[in-house]
């Protein structure tokens, strides 16, 4: 429920991923909306077309007259990425009503039936399927998803303004935003540490995942994927509110896993159901892996095996994530987000199993020094799955440099053919020289504006003469 009296919503770190989403939903809603970046990127430029105005200017002067006159009447939003010496957060706080990212989408929550899904790695991707699979399957649907689809080309999918919708969201730990959410239903895809700059230790996030199940109404379901519940435990959840579920968990599971050059074929095994013989054309064992926790949920919610089977097929996946720019044999190119020793590990495994025989580049760009810093070993040793390694300057996002800690530490512990550290200016070149048969690209910094030229330069590449 947004407070009444208004008409107008802000937003601070309008091109953020969430913010954006909840920027499209007011929109939607009828609300006028404008916001603030700190530089364009195609997100603003879509959001901009869509009909908001965006100011990329840190002054008052700037904000458009009708936000910033009538406070009464004005929702603002912020991220915590927002400095706090900005000048438009401090105009802001004076006599506006002011919400975090996370308490706005818990405000949108609380009053509808609300699917979340949370864990260090794989929301994305699961609760994009968990929404596609509904969506297409007729039911309402409303979700606010952490990246961009590529079925709806959004990270917000809105099945009309009903209000008996079921609403799919994202839920953070960053900052513990998912503890403002009302959740009937969650999953829990993986609880390996991370963001260890804002929780401090391992006991700590953990902990913090632990109250975010506690927020789950008591009628409603749990699906634990099973690595998490084994850190975990069950949280007092009640036996017939659990569901376990993963690759090889002795619940929910898939058998019969095929690894094919553009999809994954498995069959689904419930306590309830077999479906066999699925199509996954989003290859990788961590997308089998999500896609059984949104088929169940999909099932819970009466969608039926040849629903889930078209849903299952017609599923492109998130921008970003596993996004194969380029399948021609010899000069394979992948890009992907991940940033956590654990996704990186998923994701090269997953390459490695559909081309075996072929050499495997990886051009990686670690994200925040805190992470590089307190996962290094970790890192080390999943990017020692491939054959040659490229590392990038760490991208710094909200923090400052730490002394000592840089890309090269990673170095002396991968064990691969080739390992090097360059900038990003020098990418193209590298690549030039080592004509990878296999290349895959990683991180979630600015690494992806580097992903056009090289899906360019790869597709235009002369065909191996032994491919």
């Amino acid at each position: 429920m947004i407070a009444k009296g208004i008409h107008s919503v802000f937003f601070l770190g309008i091109g953020g991923i969430g913010m954006s989403a909840l920027a499209r939903w007011f929109q939607q809603e009828g609300y006028a909306v404008a916001g603030y970046d700190k530089t364009p990127s195609p997100l603003t430029d879509a959001l901009v077309e869509e009909g908001m105005e965006v100011i990329f200017a840190d002054q008052i002067e700037a904000i458009p007259t009708q936000f910033r006159e009538r406070p009464e009447e004005v929702l603002v939003v912020w991220t915590p990425a927002i400095p706090k010496d900005s000048v438009l957060l401090h105009f802001f706080q004076q006599g506006f009503l002011l919400k975090k990212r996370a308490e706005v989408l818990g405000m949108i929550t609380k009053d509808q039936y609300t699917i979340a899904v949370a864990g260090t790695h794989g929301k994305t991707s699961t609760s994009s399927l968990v929404a596609h699979l509904l969506k297409s399957a007729g039911k309402a649907v409303t979700a606010f998803l952490g990246g961009i689809t590529q079925n709806y080309n959004s990270n917000l999918i809105l099945s009309g303004k009903s209000k008996e919708a079921l609403v799919v969201v994202e839920a953070d730990e960053f900052d513990r935003s998912f503890l403002h959410l009302h959740p009937n239903e969650a999953v829990l895809t993986s609880a390996d540490p991370d963001h260890l700059d804002i929780y401090g230790d391992e006991q700590s996030i953990l902990d913090g995942f632990r109250q975010f199940l506690s927020l789950v109404d008591k009628k409603g379901k749990v699906y634990l994927q099973s690595h998490a519940y084994y850190r975990l435990g069950d949280q007092g959840i009640a036996p017939s509110s659990l569901r376990e579920y993963g690759l090889r968990s002795d619940g929910i599971h898939a058998e019969n896993i095929i690894a094919k050059p553009n999809s994954f074929v498995f069959d689904y095994i419930g306590s309830k159901n077999q479906i066999k013989g699925l199509e996954l054309a989003i290859p990788g064992f961590h997308n089998v892996e999500n896609a059984l926790a949104a088929i169940a949920i999909a099932l819970d919610h009466g969608v039926d095996e040849a629903q889930i089977r078209e849903g299952i097929k017609t599923f492109r996946g998130v921008k970003r994530r596993f996004e194969i720019h380029s399948a021609q044999p010899g000069k394979i190119f992948i890009d992907d987000y991940a940033h956590h020793p654990e996704e990186i590990k998923a994701c090269l495994s997953s390459v490695r199993a559909m081309f075996p025989s072929q050499r495997m580049t990886v051009v990686f760009q670690p994200h925040l020094f805190t992470r590089t810093r307190d996962f290094a070993p970790g890192f080390s040793e999943s990017l020692s799955l491939a054959d040659e390694v490229v590392l990038l300057p760490i991208y710094p996002a909200r923090e400052l440099p730490i002394p000592g800690v840089v890309s090269e530490m990673l170095l002396e512990d991968i064990q691969a053919s080739k390992k090097v550290c360059i900038q990003k200016t020098e990418v193209m070149d590298f690549l030039a020289a080592s004509s990878p048969e296999v290349l895959v690209t990683l991180g979630a910094g600015d690494i992806d504006r580097l992903v056009p030229g090289i899906a360019a330069w790869t597709n235009s590449r002369p065909n191996p003469t032994n491919a």
